[in-house]
């Protein structure tokens, strides 16, 4: 029931509005636009003016008349740079940018995809569950829309995130959870040629303290990663002061507070050796989720799957998005792909049959009994 040619028709002009992080603004009210056309209860927030973005969060609820639980159907609309001026283009079935900017199926393809199976339910009066949007900016740069949401707004517990890659049945039902680390060793300055031994170099103790880490991979389900080791000064002057940036995923909770434990540990041992102050601080940035593979909420996705012809695997993700911001508020979230690839680079491209099967996932998920 799913009309193709609408669809492909509105991912392209979605993809060719410009909606950069922070600047969601035109996408955020043509969706409201859509949406309100359909007749469904729409509701804005002010969460751009939280987070210095000229958009803002796009809510929409169409009540449903089928039994069993209402679910939340969510994208986000705001892409990676570069993302201005997008020019779509198909080739043998598949759609690319001109490859100068990103092509912005993440995370359009989910908006496209909802809002057609929306479309196909209001023109054909269709019986369906009662069905929720959250639709979000600035997901991009730490799930900044997702983070300043009206979840009051929302009766569902439950939501499916189509924001991921791969085959479409995939279906991830676990996230870590996301530690950062900010750290500052505070040496002593002295002048290099006349009197280093006075000072203690900082960039010297940072480095001792690194080379006690345990990094990267730690196990199957924790990762460690050190981004940013900052510290200015010209080279006759012993530098006093460096600031260390990192991060802890793991879909442990344990693991997790044990690893930022360690990273902490040994930045303070390298100090106390050294006579160096350390002034550091741990931040939660998202919480870990774990749906368990018999959850009756993944076999209802499952079997939608499977009726329309899509494998389905289960798997672990590892990278944060808002599903995780979702189940820090008490929403059981899954992610599910639309089949994008390459994302976050100007070879990014989706094929025209995934985004079809998307849309016939999203109207079987919301209309079967």
């Amino acid at each position: 029931m799913i009309n193709k040619e609408r669809l492909l028709n509105r991912f392209l002009e979605y993809v060719q509005i410009d909606s950069e992080s922070t600047n969601e603004k035109n996408m955020a009210e043509r969706l409201v636009k859509d949406l309100t056309a359909l007749g469904l209860e729409v509701h804005t927030d002010q969460a751009g003016s939280k987070i210095n973005s000229n958009g803002f969060n796009v809510y929409a609820r169409l009540k449903g008349t089928l039994p069993g639980e209402p679910l939340i159907y969510s994208s986000h609309m705001d892409t990676v740079i570069p993302g201005k001026g997008v020019k779509p283009q198909i080739k043998d079935g598949v759609i690319y940018s001109d490859g100068t900017t990103i092509l912005g199926g993440d995370d359009k393809s989910g908006l496209a995809s909802i809002v057609e199976a929306l479309t196909v339910i209001k023109e054909n009066n269709l019986p369906c569950h009662t069905t929720e949007i959250a639709f979000s900016i600035s997901e991009e740069i730490g799930m900044l829309g997702a983070k300043n949401m009206e979840y009051d707004w929302f009766t569902a517990k439950k939501a499916v995130v189509l924001d991921h890659g791969g085959p479409i049945g995939d279906i991830v039902n676990q996230g870590p959870g996301q530690l950062k680390l900010f750290a500052t060793i505070i040496g002593r300055a002295a002048h290099a040629g006349l009197a280093p031994e006075k000072g203690i170099n900082a960039i010297a103790v940072a480095a001792k303290g690194i080379a006690k880490m345990n990094l990267l991979r730690i196990d199957e389900e924790t990762t460690c990663n050190l981004g940013t080791i900052k510290a200015e000064g010209p080279t006759n002057i012993v530098a006093p002061k460096v600031e260390i940036i990192g991060e802890v995923r793991s879909r442990d909770l344990n693991k997790l507070n044990a690893q930022a434990k360690h990273m902490v540990d040994c930045l303070q041992q390298a100090c106390d050796e050294a006579g160096a102050k350390l002034e550091c601080e741990l931040k939660t940035n998202y919480v870990s989720f774990n749906v368990p593979k018999d959850d009756p909420f993944i076999q209802r996705i499952s079997k939608v799957y499977e009726a329309i012809g899509c494998k389905v695997s289960v798997m672990a993700g590892g990278g944060g998005s808002d599903a995780n911001i979702f189940a820090l508020h008490g929403i059981t979230p899954i992610i599910l792909s639309t089949g994008m690839t390459n994302v976050h680079t100007t070879a990014e491209c989706v094929k025209i049959t995934d985004i079809e099967t998307t849309a016939e996932f999203a109207l079987g998920l919301m209309t079967k009994e």
